[in-house]
């Protein structure tokens, strides 16, 4: 494998992002550290979790001279267009420059083109093509709609692969690309490692509920989302034995899922059966998924840790990667995605919970079933990423 550049990566304080940057690593089997590079926006943030013992880090954007005739055309540029693209790119040209022809370049953040700055992805791609590198669309998925927006849809066609992690992105992209794959998610291939569990934490009873900031931004009807988690886990300790893991993914100061877990810990704390899990790195919370008897999940790599453990899972879904994950595991995502933007009424997670509750043995003998053959997906992507390098 040549010099492999992830770029795209937001930082590991987003637990999906160190799941990707770790399971990225181990699938293209980089071993030596001074081949394998990640362009971080956080790079004290990988370090935090140890990413910084898997690979080499650099700073994504760096401080820019205004002494220079690239700032002066820039900034000309912004004055007469009001388009700030050449202005960034003077950000990322120090991280960039040390990708050179031949290297192989992945934008590793999954959904970047679902709903992130699409703009600002299409401008780093244009650096990279610039300097020769083979570029990759690693795992990802893309809202169907955005690829009738020819701009997007001809950035699209530029990668020299497309590595698509469901179906659904799949049929879309490879009608811009023919250079799209269908694979799993990298981190369905992530290692489990199981930390010391809290007290209170019933082994194997326990049904974990993840909540995040994101979700709340996209229901229809403001507080929805928490009326339904709250109602569900009234209904968990009232009806069941069992008790309520409330597991955080995300730590990032603008998005943090233990603001709305802690508001429920809060709320539930005196019945001793409700659970606040602190922060881990990747693994040590797919371990603790992974002893949860079902699972609830609003960040999509909370989920693939619970899907990819056996765990039977209802996703509160927001975009076509929920739904497309379900439909490839399943059949079908009716029943096992729940869109926040359809939430009405407070009680349609928990009905939804009690129908999952239901097929809970027929639910896991499927995974059993059909996970190995998967999971080992994963691995299409090196072995599509090695033919196109032949050429």
């Amino acid at each position: 494998m040549k010099n492999v550049f992830l770029y795209a990566h937001g930082g590991s304080g987003n637990h999906g992002c160190e799941a990707i940057v770790r399971s990225t690593l181990g699938i293209l089997q980089c071993k030596d550290r001074s081949n394998c590079t990640l362009i971080s926006k956080v790079p004290e943030e990988d370090a935090k979790y140890g990413i910084d013992q898997l690979c080499t880090i650099i700073q994504e954007q760096e401080p820019y001279s205004r002494l220079t005739l690239d700032f002066a055309k820039a900034y000309l540029h912004l004055k007469i267009t009001h388009d700030y693209v050449l202005l960034d790119k003077l950000y990322y040209k120090k991280a960039f420059d040390h990708i050179r022809a031949g290297d192989i370049a992945l934008s590793i953040g999954g959904d970047n083109y679902c709903y992130a700055d699409v703009k600002r992805y299409t401008m780093m791609h244009d650096m990279l093509l610039q300097r020769g590198a083979k570029t990759v669309l690693w795992g990802c998925s893309v809202e169907p709609s955005l690829l009738e927006e020819p701009p997007i849809a001809e950035d699209l066609a530029r990668y020299s692969l497309i590595t698509a992690r469901e179906s659904i992105s799949y049929e879309a992209l490879r009608r811009v690309n023919p250079h799209t794959v269908l694979v799993a998610d990298p981190a369905f291939t992530l290692e489990c490692c199981v930390p010391a569990l809290p007290d209170g934490f019933s082994d194997g009873n326990m049904v974990g509920i993840n909540l995040s900031p994101m979700i709340m931004e996209k229901e229809s009807l403001t507080g929805m989302a928490m009326e339904n988690y709250q109602k569900l886990i009234e209904y968990i300790l009232e009806k069941t034995d069992m008790g309520v893991a409330l597991i955080p993914h995300v730590v990032w100061d603008f998005s943090d899922d233990r603001i709305p877990l802690r508001e429920l810990y809060r709320k539930y704390q005196r019945t001793g059966r409700v659970v606040m899990i602190e922060d881990h790195n990747c693994m040590k919370l797919k371990g603790i998924i992974s002893r949860c008897r079902f699972f609830i999940g609003a960040r999509t790599h909370a989920t693939i840790a619970a899907y990819s453990t056996g765990v039977p899972t209802l996703v509160v879904g927001y975009s076509v990667k929920a739904r497309g994950i379900a439909r490839d595991l399943f059949g079908t995502e009716e029943g096992y995605v729940l869109p926040v933007q359809q939430l009405k009424e407070s009680n349609e997670l928990t009905r939804a919970f009690i129908k999952l509750y239901e097929k809970r043995e027929s639910i896991q003998a499927h995974l059993r079933t059909t996970l190995p053959a998967y999971i080992a997906r994963a691995d299409d992507a090196r072995r599509a990423l090695e033919e196109p390098i032949k050429k």
